[in-house]
């Protein structure tokens, strides 16, 4: 864990949910005057549009059918580990970013589903903010959440999961049904070997739980709304919680465990605010005073 320089990290699947939940914290940061640097998931793949086709492509034709950006071979996770210990020490590191639309690769002057050139974070941020696939992947010989200060999972329930995101690739990129659903098979055996294991890695989770049916969540033509769900909230570290002011502040919410709250899906937002700010803050205490003072 770094000292100097905090390193906080939002991991959850494609389809999750984790881009709202970055949202949040920009208004945590914004509210508290905190400059964060934000950092992508996406611009650690290893491969940009056309060559994550071709790759995709080339791994059928030696019958691997299971090759995704789920899994270690797609990401340039040293990379990213490389970051998180490069910031926590020094404050800067190397990022670049991932063009996903015509709106955000404009400005630079290159086509959609590609990257920018590798350049370092400008210094004088506050803390890293890491919104991906990875915050807290392990394979051989790599650890990139060793270097974090806080690990945050977004899980909805796994049909959840795929109900949005049917509905986010049908609407937003024009994918078919079946294109979707050979996406989530192929993609299937990483999410269990790269993407659960980070869930018992992190500080703390939230899964959204819808409290309507979802038994099929390939012909659901709606996502299930915030008030029709439930958000269960799990901490590693419980004794380091006032749960009593937070059964307080969050109506109609209750313990299910020891380690657990479980709050209605409309106040997720609230809860995060109220868990999140003072976490935040602590690790801004925790910075030596030299940087305090210099407002860095």
């Amino acid at each position: 864990m770094s000292v100097k320089h905090p390193v906080v990290a939002i991991t959850g699947s494609s389809g999750a949910g984790t881009t709202s939940v970055t949202r949040t914290f920009q208004e945590i940061f914004r509210r508290e005057g905190i400059n964060a640097a934000i950092v992508e998931g996406d611009s650690f793949h290893r491969f940009d549009r056309n060559a994550m086709q071709l790759a995709m492509a080339e791994a059928e034709q030696t019958n691997n059918s299971q090759f995704s950006h789920f899994g270690p071979e797609a990401n340039l996770l040293g990379e990213l580990e490389t970051l998180f210990h490069d910031y926590g020490e020094t404050g800067v590191g190397p990022v670049r970013r991932y063009l996903h639309d015509d709106a955000e690769a404009k400005p630079y002057g290159q086509p959609p589903g590609t990257f920018t050139p590798w350049e370092e974070l400008p210094p004088g941020s506050d803390l890293l903010f890491y919104e991906g696939l990875h915050g807290a992947a392990v394979t051989e010989g790599i650890d990139v959440g060793r270097y974090t200060d806080l690990l945050v999972g977004v899980v909805p329930i796994i049909n959840l999961e795929w109900i949005q995101k049917v509905h986010r690739d049908k609407t937003e990129r024009g994918y078919s049904s079946e294109a979707i659903i050979d996406t989530i098979l192929r993609r299937m055996p990483d999410y269990v070997n790269h993407i659960c294991p980070q869930f018992s890695r992190t500080y703390v989770n939230f899964q959204r739980v819808p409290t309507v049916d979802t038994s099929n969540p390939f012909t659901t033509r709606s996502i299930p709304t915030a008030d029709e769900s439930f958000v269960v909230i799990r901490f590693a570290d419980p004794k380091v919680i006032d749960f009593p002011y937070l059964l307080s502040m969050l109506h109609d919410s209750f313990m299910s465990r020891p380690n657990s709250i479980v709050v209605p899906g409309g106040k997720m937002d609230l809860a995060m605010q109220l868990i999140f700010t003072p976490l935040i803050l602590r690790l801004m205490d925790k910075r030596p005073k030299s940087l305090q003072l210099r407002g860095l």
